[in-house]
C-alpha cells in the first residue's frame, strides 16, 4: 500500500473513531474533501455548518449550499459576528484568531445542543508551514483537524478529491476577504463589500487564481504569473480599470510578482 493510501486509510480510521461530527464547511478544497470522507465513514452522523459573513463572498456561500446537496449532507447556515469584535476590526496580525474564536465558539455551542462530540476543521499538513493564528483558536476550543492528523497535504487532498470526482479537486485556493487588507487597516462591512465586488469582476473574466489587495484608494491585483500576459492584453486591463474605478479606486495596479498566498504576511517581521 503506497503512502497516500495509508494516509487515506488513517483519515478514515480517525473519523470512524469519532462516531458523530460537525464539519466547519467553507466549500473549499479541504473542507469539501473532509465532508465527503466524513459522509463515507459516518453516513448520517455528520452535520456541515457554514458561516454567513461579510468576509465570506455570496458566491462561496452559494457554492457551499450546492456542494452540501451534492454530498447529501445535512447543512446548517449560521451568522458569524466577528465584525462586532473591535479586536477583529482593527485588523492586527492575529486577526484570524478572533474570527476563528467567534466561529468555533458558535460551532461548539451547536455541537453541544445536538449532542455531537467533535467539531472538525479542514486544516491540512501544509497549514503548519504558514502564519495561521486561527489554528491557535482551534486548539483552544478543542477543534480537531483530521486532515492534518492524517498528515495529508494540499497536493494529497487534490489528488484524492479527483479520484472521488469531487468538483473542488482543482478549485483555486481561497481565504476570507479580510485577508485582502494590510494589517492595521480597519475592517468594515463596506470595504469588504467593495473587495467582494472587485474580485467578482476578476472571477467573471475567467482568472482561476487571483487576489485583489486593498490599499485605501489603490487596488493591487495579483494573478498567477502565467496569466499576466492575458491580463494586460485583449482589452482586459482596460475593462478592469474602468470597473474598479467605478467602485471608488483611484489607482489600479498589477503586482509583477504575481499571485502569492498570504502575501500580506510579507510585512511581518520574522522572529530571530
Amino acid at each position: 500500500m503506497n503512502e497516500l493510501k495509508l494516509k487515506h486509510k488513517k483519515l478514515f480510521s480517525i473519523l470512524g473513531g469519532m462516531k458523530k461530527v460537525l464539519v466547519a464547511f467553507s466549500a473549499g478544497v479541504d473542507s469539501t474533501f473532509l465532508l465527503c470522507c466524513a459522509k463515507e465513514v459516518l453516513c448520517e452522523n455528520v452535520l456541515a455548518v457554514t458561516a454567513r459573513s461579510a468576509s465570506f463572498p455570496q458566491r462561496e456561500l452559494n457554492e457551499s449550499i450546492r456542494l452540501a446537496k451534492i454530498l447529501k449532507a445535512d447543512h446548517l447556515l449560521v451568522d458569524s459576528e466577528e465584525l462586532e469584535d473591535a479586536n477583529y476590526q482593527e485588523n492586527p496580525p492575529d486577526r484570524c484568531y478572533y474570527c476563528k474564536s467567534d466561529l468555533f465558539s458558535k460551532l461548539n455551542k451547536i455541537a453541544d445542543e445536538k449532542n455531537i462530540p467533535y467539531v472538525l476543521d479542514g486544516a491540512n499538513l501544509d497549514d503548519t508551514g504558514d502564519y495561521r493564528p486561527g489554528s491557535k483558536a482551534a486548539e483552544n476550543l478543542k477543534v480537531r483537524s483530521p486532515l492534518k492528523e492524517a498528515k495529508l497535504t494540499k497536493e494529497n487532498i487534490r489528488h484524492l478529491s479527483k479520484e472521488k470526482n469531487l468538483p473542488t479537486w482543482n478549485k483555486a485556493s481561497f481565504a476570507c476577504l479580510a485577508s485582502r487588507f494590510p494589517y492595521g487597516t480597519t475592517i468594515t462591512e463596506g470595504k469588504l463589500s467593495i473587495v467582494e465586488e472587485a474580485e467578482n469582476i476578476l472571477h467573471d473574466l475567467g482568472f482561476p487564481q487571483f487576489r485583489l489587495r486593498h490599499h485605501d484608494d489603490i487596488a493591487r491585483i495579483e494573478v498567477v504569473k502565467e496569466n499576466l500576459h492575458r491580463f494586460l492584453n485583449n482589452g482586459i486591463s482596460e475593462k478592469v480599470i474602468t470597473e474598479l474605478k467605478r467602485l471608488g479606486y483611484k489607482y489600479v495596479t498589477v503586482d509583477l510578482e504575481g499571485y502569492r498566498s498570504g502575501s500580506m504576511n510579507d510585512t511581518l517581521k520574522k522572529a530571530p
